[in-house]
């Protein structure tokens, strides 16, 4: 891959950082002002007719600061309030993709365009948590030097509906309850799932919610799609169907839905905080851009609509073929200023890409413009630092609330002669945006092709597609969602749809929430899977930002936990020490030992594993708080790595003793369930930290036994 810095003709400024600091109107701060510049010699007091008098209103500084913070809030999105973002940059591996598009920063692989990528939760607010059931948005602005370019996806390659027109109807179903606004962030409720009962086409969507893709372990870990099928067009006007990728180099990894629930209480921020430390000590996220192509002469060469968002494209069918990378590299500087205004639209294309006719799409296409208006106050929202284009901008709009350019000339209509016929319309094909050419024809009618009538096979081969212990979650999160349901014919009628899925998935449900099994399969299961929509195929080869709990007590082997601190962050995992209180323990030889964090403000759900060192006191001291032993036994439970060495064996033994389920014999504990252990005091063997790497970089050890299989 070429290291070249990107050119840019037409770009005002060299990288998009320097176009955004360029344009913060936030100077050095030296002294306090008025928004008009005037200093301020006090801001502690309003200015008031004595000192217990009542106050001014010719004090503008206090009427000044009041009205704008007044003012300060703006409406939050409708749906993916809950977000986080960062800057990078995007760089093609090849050329080959020229064949079929026009979009330079596709194609150029000396062109590394900067990015700024939010994520984000769909149904709940702005002040919800990170690890809900959800949908994840995924979301890419491309500063091209052809302009913005947005690829606004999810980390779910499929949706709810297949028509735009149902998208109030289902937003409105997911939301909180509108008699007592409960509950939040949640899909548990009888509205979801009435709606999900009376739309069968959902339920394709609805196994992927259900499944541990709904509880994304970072966003540095999870995948994002295109949803729609997308059109490429090439310099000969030819048009090829495309769908978008994104595969994290981490690979996709997931919470257990009870570790979940706990992180939200634990740290709300979870997901947030995770992709701000990494990006802080320089783990940049990375992800692989890839696309899936289909000729337009094979546009009815499947079983399905390519133009029906409910539906995938086997990759047995259509291999997707690498293009470049995404390197997220640079946290915002203000949150509200980048992260929060920044304007996506799917409609934002540069020249190359192009629509289809599906109609979730369309409507989409109208949408995002319409919420822009009312968020940022008018049509000029693209002037905004985040949102500005590195491209040359000449419109001739002007006016409105928000207009940040002063325009001049005395033209501001196209065509002219005053202004010697700038600007000019036209050029080249592939510095131009032509709409694709195709034939449109058809009497108005409100129908659904019947092409989009297949609801059921697709949602098999995901079921079909998931290993034994990915369909137990599956079962346990209807169950779950389903036991929130007050009305018991809204489950009936769940399970009953999902009986044209799979008969046993639907009796499976129907037994855990108290509603008749299904007599027989409404719909025969056709057997077919694809392998690519398991998580267990996914990247399981390194440890990469992996954070792991040292616990650590007054008597700790301090050169243990050194030595482990070293071999983990050799790997670029994340080590952190964790003792009874803030600050530092005493080894077993008298040394001080810092602990980065006091074991009661975290919890095991923030861990990725556990290592307990030897230093009998310090083992003793830990056997004896409650916290540290269930700290150790619920990181069990979610199926961690658990590491012991010598006399840290013994807390396992005490863990198991109090409910632990590890089998416990004299000085060996359960080593063949992700449980790997060493009786050497003052050093860490090699053969330990490879296995403990091993097992670790298998995110889960889902052959042991753990409470989240249900029974």
């Amino acid at each position: 891959m070429a290291d070249t810095s990107n050119s840019r003709a037409h770009a005002p400024y060299d990288s998009k950082d320097e176009q955004l600091e360029t344009a913060r109107v936030d100077p050095a701060g030296t002294r306090l002002t008025t928004q008009q510049g005037v200093a301020v010699d006090h801001t502690d007091d309003a200015l008031a007719a004595g000192e217990r008098g009542p106050t001014l209103l010719e004090d503008f500084h206090a009427r000044e600061k009041i009205t704008h913070f007044d003012h300060e809030r703006i409406p939050e999105r409708v749906v993916h309030a809950r977000g986080a973002g960062a800057y990078g940059q995007f760089q093609p591996y090849d050329d080959w993709l020229a064949d079929y598009t026009v979009a330079r920063f596709l194609t150029d692989p000396s062109q590394r365009t900067p990015v700024f990528t939010r994520f984000s939760t769909v149904a709940g607010s702005r002040g919800s948590a990170d690890t809900v059931r959800d949908v994840r948005g995924f979301a890419t602005k491309f500063y091209t030097e052809q302009g913005n370019y947005d690829l606004v996806g999810n980390n779910m390659p499929v949706f709810f509906i297949q028509d735009g027109i149902k998208f109030p109807d289902f937003v409105h179903a997911v939301k909180p309850e509108p008699d007592n606004e409960i509950p939040q962030a949640q899909s548990a409720h009888d509205t979801f799932w009435d709606f999900v009962a009376q739309q069968p086409e959902s339920l394709h969507m609805v196994m992927w919610l259900m499944s541990d893709r709904a509880v994304p372990r970072s966003y540095r870990m999870m995948q994002g799609f295109g949803v729609h099928t997308f059109r490429f067009v090439n310099a000969d006007g030819v048009g090829t169907f495309v769908k978008f990728h994104w595969t994290p180099l981490l690979g996709t990894h997931s919470l257990v839905w009870d570790e979940a629930q706990k992180a939200a209480g634990k740290d709300p921020d979870f997901n947030r905080r995770d992709l701000w430390e990494a990006i802080e000590m320089g783990a940049y996220p990375e992800w692989e851009l890839g696309v899936q192509l289909v000729p337009e002469s094979d546009e009815f060469a499947f079983d399905f609509d390519l133009l029906d968002p409910t539906k995938i494209i086997p990759e047995e069918h259509v291999p997707v073929r690498p293009v470049g990378r995404l390197t997220l590299n640079r946290n915002p500087h203000n949150f509200f200023a980048e992260t929060e205004q920044i304007a996506f639209h799917t409609a934002n294309v540069v020249p190359g890409i192009d629509f289809t006719n599906d109609p979730l799409l369309q409507a989409r296409n109208f949408s995002y413009l319409d919420t822009q208006l009312i968020r940022l106050g008018g049509p000029n929202f693209s002037q905004l630092p985040i949102n500005r284009p590195v491209a040359e901008v000449s419109t001739n709009q002007r006016d409105g609330f928000g207009q940040q350019r002063i325009h001049r000339g005395r033209t501001s209509y196209v065509k002219n002669s005053i202004a010697g016929g700038y600007p000019y319309v036209g050029g080249d094909h592939g510095d131009v945006f032509r709409h694709y050419q195709e034939k449109v024809e058809g009497d108005k009618i409100r129908k659904r092709a019947e092409s989009f009538r297949d609801y059921y096979s697709q949602a098999a081969l995901f079921w079909n597609s998931m290993s034994e212990v990915e369909q137990e979650h599956i079962v346990s999160a209807f169950r779950f969602e389903l036991g929130k349901v007050d009305h018991t014919e809204v489950r009936q009628d769940v399970v009953d749809q999902l009986a044209h899925v799979d008969v046993d998935l639907a009796a499976l449900v129907a037994n855990g929430i108290g509603v008749t099994p299904p007599e027989g399969a409404a719909n025969p299961n056709h057997g077919r899977s694809s392998p690519a929509l398991s998580q267990l195929t996914t990247t399981m080869s390194t440890i990469a930002t992996r954070k792991v709990a040292i616990l650590a007590a007054d008597g700790v082997d301090g050169a243990t936990v050194q030595a482990l601190r070293e071999a983990l962050s050799k790997r670029d995992a994340v080590p952190e020490v964790l003792a009874l209180s803030d600050g530092a323990v005493r080894s077993a030889d008298d040394t001080e030992v810092t602990a980065d964090r006091a074991i009661n403000t975290v919890a095991s759900v923030l861990y990725d594993a556990v290592i307990v060192p030897g230093g009998a006191d310090s083992v003793r001291a830990l056997a004896a708080d409650g916290y540290a032993v269930h700290f150790l036994a619920e990181a069990y439970k979610h199926a961690k790595v658990i590491g012991a060495l010598a006399e840290g064996r013994r807390l396992l033994e005490r863990a198991w003793a109090s409910g632990l389920a590890v089998a416990a014999d004299g000085d060996r504990v359960a080593e063949d369930e992700g449980v790997v252990t060493a009786g050497v005091n003052g050093e860490v063997p090699t053969e330990f930290v490879d296995t403990f790497a091993s097992e670790l970089a298998g995110h889960r050890v889902w052959r042991r036994n753990t409470a989240e299989v249900p029974a």
